[in-house]
């Protein structure tokens, strides 16, 4: 069976008209003989979406029960059971109420897919998995339903429902989204036209991410070879000298002329790492593409311009943007140079900018990797062999006659193991000082500086070229075995720090440390400053070496951008050592960056839930409270009222009325101020050392007789707690239980001990609460979705967490054994029972 199709309608926010598009295009597809029935679409009383619905068969949907309630879910097996050519299923990430097949909706999309049903859905941008840390710092709001991106990306038609931020908020002011009353909220709170904005832009570049996607695919399966100018990218080739800075900036101003221009800067290193540019003018270059909006990027290949080009073509390049040579005059007898072979290799789909600079001609001027890396021991024994062995030799030579042949056999082996011992320079000295007491004393004519016969001359021209090519290769393994030692020390350091990133375990102060150890130095202090003109400052510092201001004073400075540095001091550092104090100077921003952005995430969480917690209390004020003042009003109208004569029991029934309305009021301004108090930390409690029995049985009062049951032993060591506050927290707990319990099911009070704590248990028959909510349910203004208005504004458990912590306790929520749910709350047990004292504080009352 061949596998549905899948369409997705994608928005930058609610009401931009994703069902309607959906919808509509249902409409084209029955109209043309296509078989398409609505699966499950929530037009959520939009009159405009409602209409579309007219003419359309729809499945019937399945009502689930949950604690208490009925909630429609679309019935994936009469879906299934149907067989459509094309289902429509709104809202992909929708999550199911517990009890269906599946949890999540897009999962039910993937069944009626395999089935070989096409199906039409809809999802909002802000509901992408990947995006949900982005959204959030937009809108303060955290996205709870998220569908996979994988689950998007595999969809064969992704359609963008577009609409301008004005557009939208002129629909919604005219209540085509969302009823009157939710209106200012919401133009007010999450529908800003910034939010809109940045959310519109957010969806514009996922699909065209998506587009690209498929159009490089599309170039690789047909093996397009030929560059396709849908859009301008720039690559821009770097040396690591200083022209690539200004490079930079031209081909940020070129693709700020084409739409959606792109600069990516590559850096080509030769396969071998003897020659590398400089690592801090490489960092240099690779914050100001990243400033710029470009990308970095770091090629190994021997041959430079083949590996550019390839590079371009591979991204999809449109213009190369290279500096002129800085190579003098002669050295072009090598070759045309970099720019000169790129541009006859480019092809008439490339166009490669040759960009003059202040270093032209002033010669390559880059580091190389050369100078002895043998041991200094070795190199001394190397120039004792170089220079005193031949005297030496020809010392012993005198007494023998060997001939000229053995001769310089002996002095090519002395030359070859003064390059074994110290390297090229010492060989060097060998060849040239055995070459002239060979001349001198062996070739004839003898002790003179000349030679007769030809063939001596060859023979001495090639006692000097091997001594050479010995020496040249020596030195050249060394220089190889030092710099796969110094990689290989290099590497396990990056992936330490690589692994510390990857971990976020590394704080500031503890990366300034890690360096200051790995690179021997006093002192690592991470400098910053707001503006060129403004003072640096120090955000973080470790060591114990002498304190600098300015980047300038320290032995060592790595920038970091263009306003922080990495200042070391104690000694200072060869250039190739600093590649990796680069990435150790941009992690370290980057730590200072994830420390502020949590910091600025804690503040804002905070804010978000005052904010929060404000309008839910005007919720509550302007529904539960309302609700039985309305009680409590209607009630005293009808006794004052001289047109109708009332029985004695039904003022019984009406003052009945009056008293559980003010109860009510009572308990719900209790637990407003407490949780008030609980958010501005004003709760100081009076910790006393009490019998439990003393003060549970006074928190069931409040609930109806036989409706709860106690068991606290008197045995129970003494708790240090506040009275007033236990009896609060408990009252709460027995009230939220007895509320969920079925009737003829007590609530359970009971009390043990566990190790030095004593346990409170308030058990229920109830429904229980699924595990996933079970700290949900603690949170201010939460009643677990099901619970009718008039059950209260969800504080109770909130406020008897927050009175237990005050305490020093705990308090949880478990499972009750055959079904319900027991709240266990945990207090410090006292060791001993003090006698009481003749002027011990009298006991506090509850608030």
């Amino acid at each position: 069976m061949a596998r549905g199709r899948l369409r997705i309608h994608l928005g930058a926010a609610p009401g931009v008209g994703k069902t309607y598009a959906m919808l509509s295009e249902a409409h084209r597809r029955v109209g043309r003989g296509t078989d398409c029935v609505v699966a499950f679409v929530e037009h959520h009383g939009r009159p405009r979406t409602e209409v579309m619905l007219h003419g359309l068969e729809q499945v019937p949907r399945k009502e689930l029960e949950y604690r208490g309630g009925l909630f429609p879910e679309m019935d994936l097996d009469a879906v299934l059971a149907r067989r459509p050519q094309v289902a429509l299923v709104d809202e992909l990430a929708h999550t199911n109420v517990p009890g269906s097949r599946n949890a999540k909706r897009w999962q039910d999309v993937e069944e009626l897919l395999a089935a070989g049903i096409d199906v039409v859905s809809t999802v909002n941008i802000q509901h992408l998995e990947s995006l949900g840390d982005v959204v959030e710092s937009i809108t303060g709001v955290r996205q709870q339903e998220t569908v996979p991106d994988e689950v998007v990306r595999r969809a064969d038609q992704v359609e963008l429902v577009d609409m301008t931020p004005e557009a939208l908020r002129r629909r919604m002011a005219h209540g085509n989204v969302y009823q009157p009353d939710k209106v200012d909220a919401a133009l007010s709170n999450y529908f800003r036209p910034g939010n809109l904005t940045a959310l519109r832009e957010l969806a514009l570049l996922w699909v065209a991410d998506r587009v690209d996607a498929h159009l490089t695919q599309y170039r690789s399966e047909h093996r397009v070879s030929r560059i396709w100018g849908s859009r301008e990218r720039i690559v821009v080739g770097l040396t690591g000298g200083p022209e690539g800075r200004t490079l930079i900036r031209r081909g940020a101003r070129l693709a700020e002329k084409g739409a959606g221009g792109e600069v990516l800067a590559v850096y080509i290193a030769r396969s071998d790492g003897l020659t590398s540019a400089s690592p801090k003018e490489l960092a240099l270059q690779r914050t100001l593409v990243e400033d710029l909006g470009g990308t970095f990027h770091h090629v190994v290949g021997d041959d430079i311009p083949a590996a550019l080009l390839a590079f371009a073509r591979g991204v999809n390049a449109t213009q190369i943007v290279l500096g002129s040579s800085r190579r003098k005059t002669w050295q072009y007898v090598f070759g045309p140079g970099v720019g000169a072979t790129v541009a006859r290799e480019s092809g008439p789909d490339l166009d490669v900018h040759i960009v003059t600079h202040d270093e032209v001609a002033k010669g390559r001027g880059l580091p190389v990797a050369r100078g002895a890396r043998l041991g200094r021991s070795r190199r001394a024994w190397g120039w004792i062999a170089g220079v005193l062995g031949p005297p030496l030799l020809a010392a012993l030579l005198s007494a023998v006659d060997l001939g000229l042949a053995n001769d310089m056999l002996l002095f090519l082996a002395l030359t070859v193991a003064a390059a074994l011992l110290g390297g090229l320079l010492p060989a060097l000295a060998s060849a040239a000082v055995g070459s002239l007491l060979l001349n001198y004393f062996y070739t004839p004519p003898l002790h003179r500086w000349t030679i007769a016969d030809p063939k001596n001359i060859v023979a001495i021209v090639i006692f000097v070229a091997v001594g050479v090519a010995v020496a040249s290769v020596v030195d050249l393994a060394a220089r190889r075995t030092h710099q796969a030692a110094r990689l290989r020390a290099e590497s396990e350091i990056l992936s330490f720090l690589a692994g510390n990133v990857l971990r976020g375990e590394t704080g500031l102060e503890d990366l300034l440390e890690r360096v200051r150890e790995t690179f021997g130095m006093e002192s690592a202090a991470l400098l910053e400053r707001a503006s060129d003109v403004e003072p640096w400052t120090c955000a973080g510092r470790a060591g114990r070496g002498r304190a600098v201001e300015r980047p300038d004073q320290a032995d060592v400075d790595m920038p970091v951008g263009d306003h922080m540095a990495l200042a070391l001091t104690g000694r200072v550092l060869p250039a190739e050592d600093r590649r990796v104090l680069a990435a150790f100077a941009a992690q370290a921003a980057v730590v200072l960056d994830r420390r502020r952005l949590q910091e600025e995430a804690d503040r804002a969480r905070t804010l978000a839930e005052g904010n929060r917690i404000r309008t839910a209390l005007l919720a509550a004020v302007s529904h539960d409270l309302r609700t039985p003042l309305a009680g409590i009003k209607a009630a005293v109208t009808s006794l004052r009222s001289e047109d109708v004569e009332w029985s004695e029991e039904d003022r019984a029934e009406l003052l009945e009325g009056i008293e559980e309305g003010a109860d009510r009021l009572d308990h719900l301004v209790g637990n407003l101020l407490d949780m008030s108090r609980l958010q501005t930390g004003t709760v100081t409690p009076l910790i006393r050392e009490i019998d439990l029995d003393e003060v549970v049985p006074m928190a069931l009062g409040g609930v109806p007789e036989g409706s709860a049951c106690l068991d606290v032993p008197e045995t129970l060591p003494m708790v240090a707690v506040d009275p007033g506050l236990l009896e609060r927290a408990v009252a709460n707990l027995v009230e939220n239980a007895v509320k969920y319990s079925p009737p003829g099911a007590p609530v359970l009070v009971a009390a043990s001990t566990l190790a030095d704590r004593v346990e409170v248990r308030v058990v229920d028959r109830g429904p229980g609460v699924p595990d996933e909510a079970k700290d949900r349910i603690f949170e201010p203004f939460q009643r677990h979705g099901d619970a009718p208005r008039g059950a209260g504004v969800g504080l109770g458990l909130a406020v008897a967490r927050g009175f237990a912590e005050a305490m020093g306790g705990t308090l949880n929520a478990e499972d009750t054994p055959g079904g319900g749910l027991t709240m266990v709350l945990s207090l410090r047990a006292v060791a001993f029972r003090p006698e009481p004292h003749p002027t011990a504080e009298p006991e506090r009352q509850a608030p």
